[in-house]
């Protein structure tokens, strides 16, 4: 059988194209997956953008010089050489934007399998774990779950690593890139708590801030212009989903000393100005949420963490469905023009998008 791949120029973002793999047959072991749908969110493009500096290109290698940029999604076995798993069940997991994938299946549960294969044995375990869907289990359900699940898990855990350092002495966190999914689940997460927490401040474009104050989850919206608005005499937390160099020099002069954590998460604004050196306040960090998880099992184990991330992800999912929209869509020529939307930031943050490849789609 045949299967088609969308494929990245890893020197150029915008640069795309489909390439139709003769797939062999299944070996033992092994999973043919038909990849059902999945979805598409600002985050995929840091995924691109961070792609050697980070691993994102090796979950599912190309050619030199391209690569398959990872997206969440669901995908049916269509054959299986693998005791345990069986044709006809479904996964929810990391996947290519592709119509199939072959994964090695091993550590196999009731809840699902880990993909083992030798090249994805030196990645996060987060990203190759394949859960298996209930068999009456419902499309809309799914959507969300790909759309949103992993972004706002994102954002609880940085809000569980900022809430765990005491938010490092600071009595505001300003989230940029304030209306991207894993911002405003960060920002919902802030919002929500019963005890004393800083005051939550999001930046976002001039065209997306009536938009972000109506989620009600931020105690101030401000545009990228108006950074001389924020208080710098508040010792202040930085949370940057956006990456704009730019922006950051001049949060960092604004804000100064007040400036006691920079957490850097996101790179939204993927062809920004790069940031001036040495400058006032505290240096970037980046975010690595297998690193907050693997702390949290730790201390809690897995039945503990997954209580808790159901529990706030439920109560995250009842204001989103009154506003976002599911967009759907299939075939090359959608997939591509999403994509592209996608990286110059033209999608409109109240539309969440979901695609296929899919024959059947």
């Amino acid at each position: 059988m045949t299967t088609v791949h969308f494929q990245i120029d890893r020197s150029n973002l915008r640069r795309s194209r489909f390439v139709t793999e003769e797939m062999g047959p299944v070996r033992n072991g092994t999973v043919r997956l038909s990849i059902e749908r999945f979805a598409l969110t600002a985050n995929n493009i840091t995924y691109g953008v961070a792609g050697d500096m980070i691993g994102y290109w090796n979950f599912f290698p190309a050619e030199d010089g391209w690569g398959r940029i990872p997206v969440w999604g669901v995908g049916r076995v269509a054959e299986s050489k693998a005791d345990g798993v069986n044709p006809g069940e479904r996964y929810f997991g990391y996947f290519p934007m592709s119509q199939n994938l072959d994964v090695q299946a091993g550590n196999l549960t009731d809840s699902g399998f880990v993909d083992i294969a030798e090249h994805r044995a030196a990645l996060p375990p987060i990203y190759n774990r394949y859960e298996r869907l209930p068999e009456d289990g419902h499309v809309d359900d799914e959507a969300w779950m790909m759309l949103l699940r992993v972004l706002f898990l994102t954002g609880w855990l940085i809000d569980d690593f900022l809430g765990d350092n005491a938010f490092f002495d600071s009595q505001a966190v300003v989230i940029l890139s304030a209306s991207s999914k894993t911002g405003f689940s960060l920002a919902h997460c802030l919002s929500a708590r019963e005890k004393s927490r800083p005051r939550v401040i999001g930046l976002t474009s001039s065209g997306n801030r009536e938009f972000t104050s109506g989620l009600g989850c931020y105690d101030e919206v401000l545009t990228y212009d108006e950074i001389g608005k924020l208080d710098a005499s508040l010792p202040t937390t930085v949370v940057d989903m956006a990456g704009d160099g730019a922006v950051g020099t001049e949060l960092h002069r604004h804000l100064a000393d007040a400036l006691k954590y920079q957490c850097q998460v996101g790179l939204t604004h993927w062809e920004g100005e790069a940031g001036e050196e040495d400058l006032p306040g505290a240096a970037p960090e980046f975010f690595f949420a297998p690193t907050q998880v693997e702390k949290r099992l730790a201390e809690w184990g897995p039945a503990t963490l997954a209580s808790r991330q159901e529990e706030a992800w439920q109560s995250f999912l009842v204001p989103c469905r009154t506003w976002l929209q599911l967009s759907e869509a299939s075939g090359e020529g959608a997939l591509e023009k999403a994509y592209l939307e996608m990286l110059e930031g033209h999608t409109d943050p109240s539309t969440g998008v979901i695609l296929s490849l899919s024959s059947t789609g």
